[in-house]
């Protein structure tokens, strides 16, 4: 049952281009926000579409793989985890962030020649 105590799992497109960039100590990492749509029938019988947006970020093998086979629009599959998180922003006022901290990867579009 550890294991999946914090596990999140999404299939969505990427709203932008990854913000890809290599950290002190040569790790990878890939940021980008994910667009999530859901659909249902309201009340009246109308189809609605809703989109969530999750913020996304993967390191190592995974970030490169983001950053080499997706562009904005891409689809992914994304497992991982809910991470928070706090910094001080450029006015010295303290901001939170929640964010999926993904360690696997599916790449749903036609480039794509691995999971990971």
């Amino acid at each position: 049952m550890n294991a999946i105590k914090n596990q999140v799992q999404l299939i969505g497109r990427l709203g932008a281009k990854a913000e890809f960039k290599t950290l002190n100590g040569g790790n990878a990492m890939a940021r980008f926000n994910m667009a999530i749509n859901e659909t249902y029938k309201n009340a009246k019988g109308e189809k609605v579409t809703e989109t969530y947006w999750h913020n996304v970020v993967a390191f190592g093998k995974t970030a490169e793989i983001i950053d080499k086979y997706t562009d904005k629009g891409s689809e992914v599959a994304v497992k991982g985890k809910l991470v928070s998180r706090s910094y001080d922003d450029k006015n010295g006022q303290k901001k939170y962030i929640t964010e999926v901290q993904v360690n696997e990867v599916l790449l749903m579009n036609d480039k794509a020649p691995v999971a990971n």
